[in-house]
């Protein structure tokens, strides 16, 4: 085990709460997909496979990018948004439509799904780490730094709205964290927020999902159509999580599971609360609340802003992601498509995901190698120092 951990990089806790997620994932997608593969004729087996093989890819990726120095992510993450606008773009128009909402393009050869807004929040993260970073000297300039960086943020929130409102506003609020970190003016804050607040409500109002987002926010504002259509969802989402009681039934033996629309997805929290009760409920919560705690002890062990802005955006994007998901399913918000990290069964959410940590830990890689460096220097000084008073 010590020679595993080994060859692995950074900060050694967040590898164990990535495993710990990961293998846990593994159970709970193998739990939650009888229904899915009863609708298509497949065994379960068939999609824990699958599953397994996108966690190892994921790992395989996170490995990689950990290895690569965080500073080349400044130079990568350009490139990655010239790649994302333009596929937002085709997304909103000929992207794949399901549920009234495009926002998966079909990548040809393999023939399998991809959705856009993954990249995107990651395009937007990097970007907005190094645009902060290298306007510092002007950052209170509104030609020179704010329109650039609030032009970026604004552009992907107009495309990625229309057909995923939750994702958008999930990002717009990492941004504003990032923007408030990198010393923006409070008062230009204010003003974007006024400004997205308008576009919210357009999107509401009159986007291609209006309906939908209507009848989602008015049924959790009421209170009302209890066991109705409106609140199928949420209802048996209660309904797991009440009967999982403090231990829960067992792996394996959830019944609501058979009922959910998507309880390997969006709702995987009330299946594993239902499996596993309350404490196991407890656990995973806390398990998040801990990889929060590990990526902030790295932003402020950063000695360089670009790391520490980007530990910081894409540690917030990802427990910011998983609140928002455990909070839907415990009725604390309206109904969402947003995925838990490294829990619910995905593709590309799942490749992403670990793209990201691979970034935060490879600014952890950074920071004990400068101690190292550092400790070693040190070391020399003490000794080069030793050698006269010795003789």
């Amino acid at each position: 085990m010590e020679q595993a951990f080994s060859k692995l990089k950074g900060d050694r806790w967040l590898w164990i709460i990535i495993m710990v997620l990961s293998i846990w994932s593994l159970l709970a997608v193998y739990s939650s997909v009888g229904t899915l593969a009863y609708k298509e004729g497949k065994g379960t087996e068939v999609y824990l496979i699958k599953h397994t093989l996108l966690i190892f890819g994921g790992f395989a990726l996170m490995y990689f990018s950990h290895l690569l120095d965080y500073r080349w992510y400044a130079g990568i993450s350009k490139i990655l948004m010239v790649i994302t606008i333009p596929l937002l773009f085709y997304t909103m128009i000929f992207g794949n439509t399901l549920n009234e909402a495009n926002r998966w393009v079909t990548i040809p050869v393999i023939n399998q799904t991809f959705q856009t807004s993954d990249l995107a929040k990651l395009a937007l993260i990097t970007f907005l780490a190094r645009t902060l970073t290298r306007k510092q000297e002007n950052i209170k300039d509104v030609k020179k730094a704010f329109l650039p960086i609030m032009g970026s943020v604004c552009l992907i929130f107009v495309l990625i709205a229309p057909a995923n409102l939750s994702t958008a506003l999930m990002l717009f609020g990492v941004s504003v964290l990032l923007l408030i970190i990198g010393r923006i003016s409070i008062k230009q804050i204010v003003y974007v927020c006024l400004g997205v607040f308008v576009l919210f409500i357009l999107v509401v109002a009159f986007g291609p999902r209006r309906q939908t987002y209507m009848s989602r926010v008015q049924t959790y504002i009421s209170g009302e159509e209890t066991h109705s259509d409106k609140s199928f969802q949420s209802d048996h989402s209660k309904i797991a999580i009440s009967s999982g009681g403090l231990f829960g039934k067992g792996p394996g033996n959830s019944t609501q599971r058979n009922v959910l629309p998507h309880p390997y997805s969006d709702f995987i929290f009330a299946i594993i609360v239902e499996e596993y009760g309350a404490i196991g409920g407890f656990i995973l919560v806390c398990l998040y609340v801990a990889l929060m705690f590990r990526c902030i002890r790295i932003v402020t062990l950063s000695p360089k802003a670009f790391g520490a802005l980007l530990a910081a955006g894409l540690g917030f994007s990802l427990t910011l992601q998983a609140l928002g998901n455990m909070a839907v399913a415990v009725g604390l918000g309206p109904v969402t498509g947003i995925p838990l990290p490294l829990v619910s069964m995905g593709g590309t959410s799942i490749l992403f995901t670990s793209i990201a940590f691979g970034i935060i830990l490879s600014v952890s890689r950074n920071i004990d190698e400068m101690k190292e460096k550092g400790l070693e220097g040190r070391n020399k000084k003490v000794v080069v120092g030793e050698i006269p008073a010795m003789g």
